[in-house]
């Protein structure tokens, strides 16, 4: 059998059933997947727009350090006693928060 044939025998038989596994399908992967996601991008953003002076952070590429300076998109974070690095805001997480895998 070609997929023709299989899309014809499924058009033909049950369209109604068809449509409706495919709404549960997408309720299925929203609710497990979309949304969790979306919740913690939420979530990040606003530690990001509440980030102060003083705060302990981890960058995305896992370098500790206390926010010394805030400027637009701009942190200073100081990693060492004198050492200062500037990072995007983007670029930073809460402390004890592992980036995600993938």
């Amino acid at each position: 059998m070609n997929a023709i044939t299989l899309l014809q025998a499924a058009a033909g038989g049950g369209g109604l059933e068809m449509i409706i596994m495919m709404v549960v399908l997408f309720a299925i992967v929203y609710f497990f997947m979309i949304r969790p996601q979306n919740k913690k991008q939420k979530e990040i953003q606003k530690f990001r727009n509440a980030l102060a002076v003083g705060q302990d952070v981890v960058t995305i590429g896992g370098i500790h350090g206390q926010v010394k300076n805030i400027d637009d998109n701009i942190v200073t974070l100081e990693i060492a006693t004198g050492t200062k690095v500037k990072f995007e805001k983007s670029a930073i997480m809460p402390a004890g928060t592992a980036p995600e895998q993938k």
